[in-house]
């Protein structure tokens, strides 16, 4: 259901949501783990030699790299949920100018489904291309954990397929209630690292 199908109520004009912010996330050896876990997986597939890694070496550099990518997603799914809370802040704020039905799914998809194109082009240009996957997956494991999990009290099998959770997990929330559909049309907002926002602040209290 999209703005525009409130009887005769028009689309709205573009309004400033709050800006998302993401946080960087830095894992004890985790880049190289995945990319020991990318290489292990098509050893395993036998698209790339095995060499002398025996099939279990393989499998557990491949769950090493599946559980820092776990975490990564996590840390990136709390910046997510946290500038969703905002966006319904905002809601709030203004819900004499706005439709009713605008929910935590509306803007979960709208910054997956159609970001404005200023906060996908940033997306690419920081060499994040699924943008998508991530940010589902990361809101995904967010209904899950209220924190990180530890490795242990996980399952191999949970590490191992834990994106196919994540995905199904996110598609049950944002099946729980029907809500308001919006678009880059109707919402505009910012995208930054944490460290940039900072400096943009700085700056602004200096002027």
């Amino acid at each position: 259901m999209g703005l525009g199908s409130f009887g005769t109520a028009p689309v709205l004009d573009a309004r400033t949501l709050p800006p998302l912010i993401l946080h960087p996330f830095a894992d004890a050896g985790g880049p190289g783990k995945l990319v020991e876990s990318s290489r292990a997986n098509l050893k395993l597939q036998g698209l790339l030699p095995q060499g002398e890694a025996t099939r279990e070496e393989l499998d557990r550099a491949l769950l090493d790299g599946r559980y820092s990518e776990l975490r990564m997603l996590f840390y990136v799914g709390r910046d997510v949920a946290r500038w969703v809370e905002q966006c319904l802040e905002f809601v709030e704020r203004h819900q004499d100018a706005l439709p009713q039905g605008l929910s935590h799914q509306s803007f979960a998809a709208l910054l997956i489904q159609d970001a404005p194109p200023a906060v996908q082009a940033k997306l690419r240009k920081w060499g994040v291309a699924d943008y998508k996957s991530i940010f589902t997956r990361a809101l995904g494991l967010q209904c899950l954990f209220a924190d990180a999990p530890p490795r242990e009290i996980l399952s191999d099998e949970f590490v191992r397929n834990y994106y196919r959770y994540a995905d199904q997990v996110f598609q049950v929330k944002q099946g729980e209630r029907e809500f308001v559909a919006v678009t880059s049309r109707d919402f505009h907002f910012e995208l930054f690292s944490s460290g940039e926002y900072s400096r943009m602040l700085e700056r602004s209290w200096g002027e």
